[in-house]
This record gives C-alpha cells, structure tokens and sequence, in this order.
C-alpha cells in the first residue's frame, strides 16, 4: 500500500514537473545600444543554469550596426543551444542577429535581408562601412553553415548570385529578386527555407517549441531591467541632445555667476548622466573617457580657481565637445549615426546658448524667480553690473587669498587679488573687471578716509 503511494506520489510530479527550460529573448523594434547589455545578461545566466533553449523572438527593421554586432558576439559565444524565430520581420541588423543563432524558424510571411547600411537620406553609405556589414554577415553565416554568398548579397546589390550549393546541390536563383546586380537579397519564408537560410516555418511561439520537443517546458520570459531601460532611454539621440543642453546651459550660467554653484552642479549631473550612460553602453572607450574628464577638470579650474574666463576654459569646452561627439559615434558609426552625432551636437550647443541668453535676461530678472529662487537670484545679482564698481572701496568680509568676498555698501561679491593676501575686515578697492570678477587690492589711507 505505501509503495503503491510513493508511485503515485511520483508520477503526480512527473506529470506536474516541465520537460525541460526555455528562455524566451524578445529583439523587436530599433536596435540600440541599450538592447546589448540586456542581452548579454540573459546568455550570462544561461551559461550558468543551462536551460535547453534560449529562443529569441524577433521582430525588427534593424538599428545600430554596432549594437547588433556586440548582440551577434554574445549569442555566438553562447553554450546554450540558440534559435531566431522571425516573428515578421529580420532586416538589416536583424538579419544578422538572426543569422548568428544557431537555428532559425520563420513565421509564414516572414523576410529576412536588406542588410545593407544607409544614411538618413536613403543613400549607400562607404565603401568601408559596406565592407565591414557584407563580410561580418558572411563570416557569421560560414560558421552557422548558411550560404555565405546569399548573406553577402543581402548587405552589397553590386554582388550577383546566380546559384549556391545546398548539400552538393546547386540551386538556381534566377527568381530570386536581389539574384542580379543592382538588388539586395531579401528572402521570404519559403524561398528561405529553400535556400538553406532558415530551417523551418512554424506560426506561433507554441508550435516553435513543439517543433523542439519542448512543448510542455517551462518558459521563463525576459525583459529588460529598470536600469537598462534608463540606458536605452537616456542613450536615445533626442534625450542625449537634451542632456548636452541642459548640460552646457547649467556650465555657461556659471560662467556668468561668481564661484561653483546651482548652474554647475545641474549642468555636471547632466553631463555626468550623458557620459555615464554612453559608457555603459559601449559608445564611449577609455580614450574619449580621458578626453571628456581633462575638459571638465579644465572647466571646472577655470570656473573655481582661475579669475576671468581665458584658455583653461576654451581648452576645457573645446575637450568636451570632442568627447562627446565621439562618444555618440559608437565603434562602427554609419554615415547615419555620424550625421545623427553632428546634428545631435550642434542641437546641444544652440540650445544652451538660446537658453542662457533667456534664463540670463528674462527669467532671473523677473519677480517671480526672485521671489521664489532667492538664493540663485542673490547669486546672479553678483554677476550683473559689477563694471560699475570699478573705482569703489568696499570691506573684505572673508580673507582673499586671493579670492573672497567683498562687501560693497550691502552688495556682496567674488572677488580676487593679484596674488596679496587680504586680511578679513580690510577695506578694498575694486581696480578692474573682467567677466564676472572684480580684481581688488588694499584701499589707500584716503580711500578710506573718504569711503
């Protein structure tokens, strides 16, 4: 009787228990640099807990060629067994994710192909850009045993394919579409399957995992984490353009405003945030690290430590730029990506310009930021009209060595000495204006008397 239990106790969780593991990796919509650090961690876990498929269901026009490539890297150097079902459509990047799984499944009316770079106005891009596309999709359908010529075909319509070899029989493309020089190949379910591009056609993911034997497995979906969600967003071209705006805004209103205040502790987060985000997501390397950090440094001296506003702060603007930019070029830019860059710059640069112009004129004179941003407000007022000082004795409220503050009947401001140390409580007098600094030196005897 108690055998008979164990028996029944047994097959009970043989029947409830999965025959087996799947983890399911959606890739739909735009590639971007965002999308390969999730999935390199799903192939990292993979690697750790061994599921018996990882099955990437994808849905895509394509994207970043470098993005897709690090996506190709991670899944080609995968232990765990990998297979692309095109849910639609794999173009351009797609196809070369899709290309490097080790089996592909198409839905009835898929496509696969178009692999070809462009840039925003439709045009080829270079030669070398091409080079690179044609011969990673080849490379990558070599070592998954596909028809390297086809793959080639489908980034270079300069290329001719009239036949390929299928398991020592060769096959004639001359209804293919892309065959002939002047097309790229782009291949629909049936003519793939016929050509050694895809391996079979199922409709839905349920018949996917039935065409495995995995139909009762269990199905453990991914999605992206908060965090990487944050990278692809912050790493999108417009939000990038507004991190540099509102970067450059905060850095040009102190430029404007005496010591290191709110403007530059908003515009170094943004720009931290920019910066951040791109080396996470590969578009910037240790190089345009350095170059970015020596501009801030630069700025930053020139803001805190350097009266008036000369060389170290051209020097650390110029540093800046250039880091930037780079980093929004990624490894492999395309022509498309170099003039998304360029533009995505130059929105950064005029936008901060146009809004310092405002913030400086309009917004911080009116009542309303006065009143309710007092402190920023006491702030500015410093910068304004220190000209008019020029000539006037004033009381060192701080030691000035050599910078300090000076009180100029009930006015406080920044100001600096030509290398003198300046006791607190000294009378000072304001001998010239550069920028929003006021250099002072020790009053004369009659200054005082006649302050």
């Amino acid at each position: 009787m108690r055998t008979a239990l164990l028996l029944c106790t047994f097959a009970a969780v043989s029947v409830a228990s999965p025959a087996g593991l799947v983890y399911r990796v959606p890739i739909q919509g735009t590639i971007d640099l965002g999308l390969p650090p999730f999935v390199e961690r799903v192939i990292k876990q993979a690697d750790r807990e061994y599921p018996d498929a990882i099955i990437f269901d994808i849905d895509t026009f394509g994207g970043r060629l470098d993005g897709a490539t690090r996506i190709k890297d991670a899944i080609m150097s995968s232990s765990v067994p990998t297979i692309a079902f095109i849910n639609r459509r794999a173009i351009s990047a797609g196809a070369l994710i899709s290309l490097s799984c080790e089996k592909i499944i198409m839905s009835k009316g898929a496509t696969i192909g178009a692999a070809t770079a462009v840039d925003l106005e439709g045009k080829k891009a270079s030669e070398k850009v091409i080079s690179y596309m044609r011969e990673e999709m080849s490379a990558t359908a070599e070592a998954r045993g596909r028809p390297t010529r086809i793959a080639e075909a489908m980034v270079d319509e300069e290329l001719e394919v009239p036949y390929v070899i299928i398991q020592d029989d060769t096959v004639r493309l001359e209804e293919i579409e892309g065959s002939k020089v002047g097309k790229l190949i782009t291949l629909t379910t049936e003519k793939a399957l016929r050509l050694g591009m895809a391996d079979d056609m199922r409709d839905s993911f349920q018949e996917v995992l039935t065409s495995l034997g995995l139909e009762d497995a269990e199905i453990v979906s991914f999605a992206p984490s908060w965090s990487e969600y944050i990278v692809r967003f912050l790493t999108d071209p417009i939000v990038s353009s507004l991190l540099m705006t509102i970067g450059f805004l905060g850095l040009l209103f102190e430029l404007r405003t005496p010591g290191f205040g709110v403007g530059g502790i908003i515009g170094t987060i943004a720009l931290l945030l920019f910066f951040s985000t791109s080396f996470i997501a590969q578009l910037a390397n240790f190089t345009e690290v350095l170059i970015f950090l020596a501009g801030l440094t630069l700025l930053i001296l020139e803001i805190v430590a350097i009266p008036g506003f000369g060389l170290a702060g051209i020097g650390g603007i110029a540093l800046m730029l250039w880091g930037m930019y780079k980093m929004l070029l990624g490894e492999y830019p395309t022509p498309d990506q170099i003039e998304r860059a360029f533009i995505g710059l130059n929105i950064g640069i005029l936008g901060a310009i146009i809004g310092t112009i405002l913030l400086l004129r309009v917004f911080v004179t009116s009542s309303f930021f006065k009143k309710h941003v007092p402190f920023m407000a006491e702030e500015y007022s410093v910068a304004m009209g220190v000209e008019s000082l020029v000539g006037q004795v004033g009381e060192a409220i701080t030691e000035c060595v050599p910078t300090g503050k000076a009180d100029f009947t009930g006015r406080h401001v920044n100001v600096t000495t030509r290398g003198e140390h300046i006791p607190k409580g000294s009378h000072v007098e304001v001998i010239k204006v550069e920028g929003n600094t006021a250099f002072v030196r020790l009053a004369s005897q009659t200054k005082k008397r006649s302050n």
